[in-house]
């Protein structure tokens, strides 16, 4: 199961060595915070148990893509699995090795390959033939010639929410498997591309590992097919998407567990493993920390309005999902029912609803649990509202990896009406 680093002591909530309240009275709120030692020990489980394997570990950016995360895990030596240039360019900023960067996602522009190339990445996972022919082409003006696998689709079903099912033949991810392997016995019509890999990622928080065996047996054979056939398959990347709890009564996949089927499939196959986890690093490793403004009754239950609301963490009102809300300071009060909601002017504003929850007074300190994965990443400025800071927590030492935006940021770039030049 993944560490989360956050635990109470003496009936307050802690980040490591830090307790939430001196966090939110030093930085404020909303505010995210996250522990170091959480991240690291979940990169390193998967090092660690695919140790019998020639492997690599690409973080998945797009989980979070903070530039103190970045940069801690790259000082572990992760690569990372971008889905655009601006994800490139946090990776690059953030000290990463761009040479242990794998370019995937359906919608690369030829400005994202030509700065991609200009940086010198790993390889690229290509998802139609459309880009492989621009791809190619975009190699060929810098005389390049770059690694590339094609993502396969093997029209698999994973049990997930569907937003975030990426394996089945309408989806728009991947290539199906006939017309993959004509793209790579015709390799000959790209000559600045190299052949050289296979990707196949299915979805996202997954928990059946069994499916991830089930695509990797579908790869298998295709790699089996295109090796009699002349194409030399070295490397095979098999995404992310393992799946972490959210909820109390859920049960965590195991890192080892599922990295230990992985070893036992491949092993012996002369292939190079490459992963791209991302939720399973940071999510649990992540609260949003939230000071309660307001308590609300109404007929059937309470409101708590709080000071985070939906542009700050999108995913309960985007996928419907369930966030573990606990007071920073626990104390005797009674239970009721609650919609834990923000300020933002929509109904669908909110963080839980109808949930059996301790009662909360205004001033008091919620956190919002497993928010380390896609929770600032989504966040946006909805409402006219600044994003809030976040802080990584290492031992007994904070450090504020990003400022809370001012209002002046709000508008940074804008020019009312008159202040442009015509143009003529």
């Amino acid at each position: 199961m993944p560490t989360s680093g956050f635990q109470y002591r003496d009936r307050t909530f802690y980040c490591e060595d830090v307790s939430l309240d001196h966090i939110a009275e030093r930085f404020g709120t909303p505010c995210y915070v996250y522990s170091a030692a959480a991240i690291a020990t979940n990169y390193d489980s998967y090092g660690d148990a695919l140790a019998g394997l020639p492997h690599d570990v690409y973080y998945a950016v797009k989980a979070n893509g903070s530039l103190g995360i970045l940069s801690l895990l790259a000082r572990r030596g992760a690569g990372f699995d971008i889905v655009s240039g601006g994800e490139l360019f946090r990776v690059l900023k953030a000290g990463g090795d761009p040479a242990r960067v794998v370019f995937s996602g359906v919608g690369k522009t030829v400005s994202e390959m030509e700065y991609a190339l200009r940086s010198g990445i790993g390889s690229f996972n290509c998802e139609s033939e459309g880009e492989v022919v621009v791809l190619n082409e975009t190699a060929g003006r810098f005389n390049a010639q770059p690694v590339v696998a094609l993502r396969v689709n093997p029209d698999i079903n994973a049990d997930t929410h569907p937003y975030i099912a990426t394996g089945l033949r309408d989806h728009k991810f991947g290539i199906p498997f006939e017309t993959a392997e004509r793209i790579y016995t015709e390799s000959a019509r790209f000559p600045n591309l190299r052949f050289e890999g296979v990707s196949c990622h299915i979805g996202s928080q997954i928990f059946d590992t069994n499916v991830f065996y089930e695509a990797l047996d579908k790869v298998l054979a295709l790699v089996a097919k295109l090796r009699d056939a002349g194409v030399a398959v070295r490397q095979l990347d098999l995404g992310g998407g393992l799946g972490i709890a959210y909820r109390p009564e859920e049960t965590t996949p195991s890192i080892s567990g599922y990295a230990a089927g992985l070893v036992r499939a491949l092993r012996g196959k002369d292939l190079r493993l490459m992963i791209e986890p991302g939720r399973s690093i940071v999510g649990q490793a992540g609260v949003l920390l939230t000071r309660v403004v307001y308590r609300k009754p109404a007929e059937s239950k309470q409101f708590f309005i709080v000071d985070a609301a939906m542009n700050d963490l999108i995913r309960p009102a985007l996928y419907q999902s369930h966030h573990e809300i606990v007071p920073v300071a626990q104390r005797d009060a009674e239970m009721v029912m609650a919609d834990v909601v923000g300020p933002v002017c929509e109904t669908g504003d909110f963080l839980a609803r109808d949930r059996l929850m301790p009662a909360v007074d205004p001033g008091e300190l919620l956190a919002i649990c497993t928010a380390g994965a896609y929770g600032f990443v989504q966040a946006s400025n909805y409402n006219g509202r600044p994003r809030a800071a976040e802080v990584l927590v290492e031992g007994a030492t904070v450090r504020l990896i990003r400022e809370r935006e001012t209002y002046d940021d709000l508008v940074r770039g804008e020019s009312p009406l008159g202040a442009t030049e015509p143009v003529s």
